[in-house]
């Protein structure tokens, strides 16, 4: 773990009104998107993701916590918001909830398995029940297996936004990210956020110190899980599907390597890997199964070259030149 996590660079060393400017700026672009002529479902994709990516970094980038396993709450929250959705037929906001509470649930008791262990034997646990999982929802029926669950209605949100007007969509899923993005923000900020960094450094010290370090990482770990199901749950209204994919093992990997490109232990890294990640692969379709292959190729080359990701090299950069 200390060879991942030693690359990663600290949120201390940048000022909160660089980052809130950050903040302003990301906003205001993403704002715009729907009055560009940027592909307002390629973006609502990377904003599901990047939700994701931020969830998955809060464990690993300021816990030290490497889960392989990620996929299984992005996956749960999907697969109970779009059986809400169309079986029960509840509310947009309802189905939301719903797959959040299920994602929470899963995160808790999956925490409290994993959480005993440290090291790659956490990592290796969690892709163990992630597996276990993707094998369960092959099965069961409410998933319809292979076929997923298809054709999702995107409703009225609240009983007054149309959520099958792109437009409207767009601003829904962003909203869902920004307040996603504010709160692993704050987490990190906070004291809760402090605790969590010293563990991530010096576990022993911590527990010398006082701290009950277990405590302390099984909320992030139910942190993380809920807001990764929170981006599971957003995503069927935008793909209105929920399948396997999201389930799987590779989705877990993919995780790692949005955070990984973007910059580990950093604010905004996780949000520019996913949209590097998910633009390879929108627009790089048409190479078919070459596509990991260039992705394997960019992510040897952000190793070598970038090794505190794209985010990460820049904040480094600034912070030598001052």
């Amino acid at each position: 773990m200390s060879t991942i996590t030693d690359n990663a660079v600290p949120a201390t060393g940048r000022s909160t009104s660089d980052e809130m400017i950050a903040f302003v700026i990301m906003t205001a672009l993403l704002a715009i998107v729907p009055l560009t002529g940027i592909y307002p479902y390629f973006v609502m994709q990377a904003l599901c993701f990047a939700l994701f990516a931020c969830a998955f970094n809060l464990l690993i980038g300021y816990s030290g916590l490497l889960s392989f396993g990620h996929a299984m709450f992005l996956g749960t929250a999907g697969y109970v918001s779009a059986h809400a959705l169309k079986v029960w037929g509840l509310s947009p906001e309802l189905g939301i909830i719903v797959g959040v509470v299920a994602a929470c649930a899963l995160s808790v008791v999956t925490g409290l398995i994993a959480i005993r262990r440290q090291g790659i034997y956490f990592a290796m646990i969690t892709l163990a029940l992630s597996q276990l999982l993707f094998f369960i929802y092959l099965q069961t029926p409410f998933t319809h297996g292979e076929d997923g669950i298809q054709g999702i209605p995107q409703g009225m949100m609240f009983g007054v936004f149309d959520l099958s007007k792109p437009t409207t969509l767009y601003y829904m899923v962003l909203t869902v990210f920004l307040l996603g993005f504010l709160l692993i923000y704050r987490a990190i900020n906070s004291p809760f956020g402090e605790v969590l960094k010293s563990i991530r450094e010096n576990e022993q010290r911590a527990i010398s110190l006082g701290y009950k370090t277990d405590q302390y990482k099984l909320l992030a770990f139910i942190l993380s899980g809920t807001l990764a199901g929170l981006a599971g749950a957003v995503k069927v209204f935008v793909a209105q599907n929920a399948s396997l994919t999201d389930v799987h093992w590779t989705m877990s990997g993919e995780v790692v390597l949005m955070t990984l490109v973007g910059g580990l232990g950093t604010v905004f890294g996780p949000v520019v890997g996913a949209f590097v990640i998910i633009a390879m692969q929108q627009y790089l379709a048409g190479f078919g199964q070459w596509v990991t292959v260039i992705q394997g190729a960019i992510f040897v080359i952000c190793v070598l070259t970038f090794r505190r990701g794209v985010i990460g090299e820049i904040a480094h950069f600034f912070k030598r030149s001052l």
